[in-house]
């Protein structure tokens, strides 16, 4: 606390017992507290004991001189910083400089004038509250900056120009397991606090050495107990050399990362479950379709082979060239059934989540053969447009197959639940960096309704829909880093359009 005026003590040291009754007399009046001594012991003894604000000293005394009390006040931590004031009948600029330059702030010379002495005492006093007053205010303040430091997460430590620790916080000493007295004035870098990362001790070096800053987001710190605390650091210089380094312990942050990873690989998981379900039923509705359609080939197969066993019974030369006709057309349509049957296995299959790299065009000549019963059953071809030269695109297959499938079977019911006998037109294309298809009908549209929610699980214009298969579809294009939209038709009805990233 700041002292009031006329509460500051101010001692008299001179062996001459006139010039102490005039030092008294000219102050006396002054409000200051005055103490005396004669000679430079008993000026060091009330100096210590008293700790005065200002001491007038004289220099020429004998035994102890006025230099050498100043120099051993100056020497000592208690009464360093009280002002002193020399008086002296030495004019010499000579003594007045080794005054100044052991510690004096001011010289008076004698015969001294009662009102110069008053006003340097007085102004010298001010000063010296005013100092006592900052240094109290600092060391006020270093006791606030310890407290916020101790009261932050992360470790902070001061660095001096040298990577020696010169302070600490509470945090700091927590996570390294090193108290303050044992760790301050070593090296940083030689504690072996980063034992198997050269590289990162290394730019702790030169973090104060050549001013280069420092960021690390994650590396294992060995505490002192041989603890491994995985933690983020960062280093900056400081203007006036040395640096700050700041760390971090990021444990929880880590783990919540790797529970996180879990969620997303379970949420994946169940994504494809999911998208398996919607499959199944996709395949559901199609086998009565794909039943008649593989009878058929089935049927021709039969049917040539009970010629091809009638034409054995009785198999001149002539008709050998009819039975290789008749054996041949037999392979064929077996394959053709056998053709049919392997495109429906490998849509239902579960996917094994691996992706390959491939082009759009041959997977939606596959997907159209799989749309082929719905076209024929429904009346409504399907017209493929595939663009030259489009980049590769790294998908899951199965996926991709999904996705256009869906689009193109609600396509062609959408055309025929509106009477018309338009194609579904399905178009491949190149947008910027993506490569693209889309699916057009000449349906009726969607409702306002449905249309606002179209990608929302559960809702659906069909009815009887289970209202999934889009929200799967965006699903699939979104976990492939693309997307899919609608818009409408200028000719009536409804486009989709899927976008992927080109794959380089």
């Amino acid at each position: 606390m700041t002292r009031e005026l006329g509460s500051e003590q101010v001692l008299l040291v001179d062996d001459n017992p006139t010039n102490l009754q005039v030092l008294f007399k000219t102050l006396e009046g002054s409000g200051y507290r005055l103490l005396a001594a004669r000679d430079g012991e008993s000026a060091l003894y009330t100096a210590k004991r008293a700790h005065p604000a200002l001491i007038l000293l004289d220099v020429m005394m004998p035994g102890m001189d006025g230099f050498e009390v100043c120099e051993r006040l100056k020497a000592d931590p208690d009464t360093a910083d009280i002002a002193i004031i020399f008086l002296s009948a030495l004019t010499d600029s000579q003594s007045k400089v080794h005054g100044l330059a052991i510690g004096g702030v001011d010289y008076i010379a004698k015969p001294f004038q009662a009102d110069e002495v008053l006003a340097r005492v007085r102004t010298h006093v001010k000063i010296q509250r005013l100092e006592r007053a900052l240094a109290r205010r600092n060391s006020e303040l270093e006791d606030e900056n310890q407290r916020i430091l101790n009261a932050v997460e992360e470790g902070i430590f001061g660095l001096d120009v040298h990577g020696r620790i010169s302070s600490m916080n509470a945090r700091a000493a927590e996570l390294t397991g090193c108290s303050v007295a044992d760790t301050v004035g070593e090296v940083f870098a030689q504690l072996n606090f980063f034992p198997d990362d050269s590289g990162l001790n290394q730019a702790l070096t030169l973090l104060c050495e050549a001013g280069v800053s420092l960021r690390k987001e994650s590396a294992e710190l060995t505490s002192r107990a041989g603890d491994l605390v995985h933690v983020a650091l960062s280093g900056s210089p400081r203007k006036d050399g040395g640096a700050v380094l700041v760390l971090r312990d990021i444990s929880e942050w880590l783990a919540s990362q790797a529970a996180l990873d879990s969620a997303r690989g379970e949420l994946d998981n169940q994504r494809q479950h999911l998208a398996h379900i919607e499959r199944l039923s996709t395949g559901g509705e199609m086998a009565a379709g794909i039943a008649h359609e593989v009878n058929q080939p089935l049927t021709a197969v039969t049917n040539y082979a009970r010629v091809a066993q009638r034409l054995l019974a009785d198999l001149p030369e002539a008709k050998r060239e009819k039975m290789d006709d008749v054996l041949n057309k037999i392979a064929i349509q077996a394959e053709r059934a056998a053709a049919v049957i392997q495109r429906m296995r490998s849509y239902v299959k579960k996917p094994s989540g691996g992706r390959e790299v491939l082009v759009l065009n041959d997977v939606l000549a596959d997907v159209l053969a799989l749309a082929e019963v719905d076209s024929r059953v429904n009346a409504i071809p399907v017209v493929f447009c595939g663009a030259d030269n489009l980049a590769a695109i790294h998908v899951d297959e199965v996926q991709l197959q999904q996705v256009a499938l869906n689009l193109i079977r609600n396509a062609i019911e959408s055309t025929a639940n509106a009477g018309s006998e338009n194609p579904v037109e399905v178009r491949s294309y190149t947008k910027g960096a993506m490569v693209c298809f889309s699916v057009t009908d000449r349906g009726a549209g969607l409702a306002p309704e449905i249309e606002a929610q179209l990608f929302s699980p559960f809702v659906s214009s069909k009815e009887g829909g289970m209202g999934i298969g889009l929200s799967v579809c965006q699903s699939i294009m979104q976990a492939h880093g693309g997307d899919i939209y609608h818009e409408h038709n200028p000719e009536g009805g409804a486009i989709f359009h899927c976008e992927f990233p080109a794959y380089h």
